[in-house]
């Protein structure tokens, strides 16, 4: 099968992981052909780390014919901007979480992609994993009955030491536990029990401000604003019945994450969605508590795979699974539980998505390969 040709917009933090499956792990489909950031030397040290032969401006990546998917890896409040500008050149474009700010912004991205006939991906692909994949086959066999309501928390320490080339983006719209991490929750949620059709909830913050308190930092005493929520909680719920509740906070310290589904026969402790595999526990009614094995592969960090799996439905004509409709429904939920907070009420989700097919169960090791076209 013909490898898809991939450009890279954004060589920051995060390109490393996808860099290295895009070129390693998913390399029988995948191709990255070129790299391109607002600062070069970042771009040139990314192509020469994993061997990429052309380290280029963004103008040159775009005029390229033949890259065929972009992979946005920018900063939050540009995504929706590059991601128009893919496409406007005639490419598929795969972008990091939040898939847009807006609403307007992430239907313009949407309208014009299905206008040019282009595929639009985006993370959180975790739901790939095996453990979410793990979970989805557990609940699709009614392992634990009818799943009526589930819990999620993810608390995170702030930015506060200043360590991160980038911390004043967590600070923002964008950066907020919300668009940040919610997403992983959000995404693995819908995945394992469907469309949101209404929420409501409240966001607010301790602060104003954080000053830098790591010496090592080059922002060490600095004061930065905080320009988003910092403090969420949301009730969600879902057109097939079930409820959920949802925390996320980035107020305190350390890393917290817990993600639970109770069901009419038994209750199941989910792993963490911000990572592809973690322990799988199912408690019955009897009292018995069993750890369940993975039916699929993709245990380590294996981010790129809804890229993967994008270039393969674009050779096969198939839908994709990491879709920007599915984007679209989780950044709906998001800007919907903001609404509910400062208007006090329930918020209808407008938006819908049906649940995305699981992988095939018989994958069994970090690849994806063409057999997997289902």
């Amino acid at each position: 099968m013909r490898k898809v040709k991939v450009g890279v917009v954004g060589t920051g933090q995060i390109s490393g992981i996808y860099l290295k499956n895009a070129t390693e792990s998913f390399d029988g489909i995948l191709e990255v052909k070129a790299v391109a950031d607002v600062v070069p030397e970042l771009a040139r040290k990314r192509a020469e780390q994993f061997g990429i032969a052309n380290a280029i401006t963004v103008d040159e990546l775009l005029d390229d014919p033949e890259i065929e998917i972009v992979l946005n890896l920018t900063a939050p409040a540009v995504h929706a901007a590059i991601n128009i500008r893919a496409l406007q050149a005639g490419k598929h474009v795969y972008t990091e979480k939040p898939f847009a700010l807006t609403r307007e912004d992430a239907d313009e991205v949407i309208n014009l992609a299905d206008a040019k006939g282009l595929l639009v991906g985006c993370a959180p692909d975790t739901f790939l994993g095996a453990g979410l994949q793990t979970c989805r086959k557990l609940i699709d066999e009614g392992w634990i009955g009818t799943p009526y309501s589930a819990n999620g928390t993810i608390i995170m320490g702030n930015s506060s030491n200043g360590m991160h080339p980038n911390f004043q983006n967590f600070l923002k719209l964008g950066g907020d536990p919300i668009m940040d991490m919610a997403p992983y929750y959000l995404t693995a949620l819908v995945f394992l029990l469907g469309p949101v059709r209404r929420v409501t909830g409240t966001a607010q913050q301790l602060h104003q401000e954080i000053t830098v308190i790591n010496p090592k930092s080059p922002r060490y005493g600095d004061k930065v604003a905080i320009e988003a929520p910092t403090n969420v909680s949301a009730v969600l719920d879902f057109h097939s019945g079930a409820v959920a509740s949802l925390q996320a906070a980035k107020e305190s310290f350390g890393y917290f994450p817990r993600l639970e589904i109770f069901g009419t026969e038994g209750n199941l402790t989910v792993p963490d969605p911000n990572f592809f595999g973690g322990r799988i526990m199912i408690q019955f009614p009897n009292g018995e508590t069993k750890e369940i094995p993975y039916s699929h592969g993709f245990t380590e960090d294996s981010r790129a795979i809804g890229l993967a799996d994008m270039a393969y439905a674009i050779r096969a004509g198939r839908p994709h699974r990491a879709s920007g409709q599915l984007a679209r429904h989780v950044l709906d939920i998001s800007l919907s539980i903001f609404e509910a907070s400062q208007e006090g009420r329930h918020v209808s989700v407008e938006s819908h998505v049906d649940r995305p097919a699981p992988l095939p169960i018989g994958l069994k090791y970090n690849r994806l390969d063409a057999a997997d076209i289902v």
